[in-house]
């Protein structure tokens, strides 16, 4: 077994990737004040790491969730996050991009530098048959995403950077149900976006992942993975 990796999210030691219980991870913190579980997720809005996409999907399979990104359950293999942002930053094909997951309890987790986790037809497919997805993206642009889908349809995508732009604008921008009560405040969009994820999948995020060995594969450029790539991006 390779040696515990040194997380510079957490200052905790990492082993390679398992399956974890929803009860090691810390759920079922529905008590939690909504001011705490924000300062929990304080990393997600550090300069590092600058891009990610996380997504959180139930009532599908690691194999499931792979397929329904693009990518083949059956050729993977272990890479940290900075692993991959390496390989991917590397290679000549500016559509060469990785996903690593990780299940949790009844959850997997999905994990990219990367945006595929923010296409609304890929939570349509993860979501399938009574699935749930929630995902969280943030890109080198500086520009946020958060979306949620139940049963192959989307029934929320919005910028939460958008909402300042809006004030600025002068102008109202419709936010779903699910969402109405969160600021978003934008010392702290990510740390509420992740916060937001938690309190609606019931799963919380560890940043200790991004350090840990998990399950990585190869992903199909958008531009083949879609009949119709308009479309995918449609809500």
């Amino acid at each position: 077994m390779a040696a515990p990796a040194q997380s510079r999210y957490t200052g905790l030691s990492v082993e390679c990737s398992a399956t974890v219980t929803e009860a090691d991870s810390g759920a079922g913190r529905g008590t939690a004040l909504w001011d705490d579980l924000v300062a929990q997720y304080a990393w997600a809005d550090a300069d590092e790491p600058e891009a990610y996409t996380f997504s959180v999907i139930s009532g599908t399979t690691e194999d499931g969730v792979i397929r329904a990104f693009g990518g083949d359950p059956a050729a993977s293999r272990m890479m940290t996050f900075a692993e991959a942002v390496d390989e991917q930053v590397s290679h000549p094909c500016p559509d060469y991009e990785l996903l690593r997951v990780v299940t949790v309890g009844k959850h997997v987790i999905a994990i990219e530098w990367g945006y595929h986790g923010s296409i609304p037809e890929i939570a349509r497919r993860a979501s399938v048959d009574g699935g749930e997805f929630f995902s969280v993206h943030r890109n080198i642009n500086a520009r946020y995403q958060v979306m949620h889908a139940v049963d192959g349809r989307v029934d929320g995508m919005f910028d939460p950077f958008g909402l300042e732009d809006a004030t600025w604008m002068d102008r109202q921008l419709e936010l779903p149900a699910w969402a109405e009560d969160v600021a978003f405040r934008m010392e702290t969009l990510c740390a509420e976006s992740f916060a937001l994820m938690e309190r609606m999948m019931g799963v919380p995020v560890d940043p200790a992942w991004m350090d840990a060995l998990l399950r990585t594969t190869l992903l199909a450029s958008p531009d083949t993975l879609f009949s119709d790539p308009k479309a995918a991006w449609s809500p």
